[in-house]
C-alpha cells in the first residue's frame, strides 16, 4: 500500500518549531527524526489513500442507487401481488 499523502514535512517542521531557539543546531536532525517516526507510525495504521477512498465511495453510491431501484421494484411487485390476490378472492367469493 502506498504511504498516505500527508504533508509530513509541514507537520515535522511545526513540531520542531516548538523547540526552544537554543537547540537550533540540532533542529534539522530532530525534524528528520520526527518525519521518519511519523511516516513509520502512519504506515502501521494501515490507512487508505484518498484515491482508494474516493473509489470505494463511488462504488458505495452506485450500490445504494441499485438497492433503491430494487427496493422500488420489489414494492411494486408486492403491491401487484396483493392486488392480484384480492381480485382472486373477490372472484371466488362471487
Amino acid at each position: 500500500m502506498n504511504a498516505p499523502k500527508i504533508p509530513l514535512e509541514d507537520l515535522a517542521g511545526r513540531l520542531s518549531g516548538l523547540l526552544p531557539d537554543s537547540v537550533d543546531k540540532v533542529r534539522e536532525d530532530i525534524e528528520n527524526n520526527l518525519r521518519s517516526g511519523l511516516q513509520s507510525q502512519l504506515k502501521k495504521m494501515d490507512l487508505v489513500t484518498r484515491e482508494e477512498f474516493d473509489i470505494q465511495n463511488a462504488v458505495l453510491l452506485r450500490t445504494r442507487e441499485k438497492l433503491e431501484a430494487l427496493e422500488k421494484v420489489v414494492s411494486e411487485l408486492e403491491a401487484k401481488l396483493s392486488s392480484d390476490e384480492e381480485s382472486q378472492e373477490s372472484d371466488t367469493s362471487t
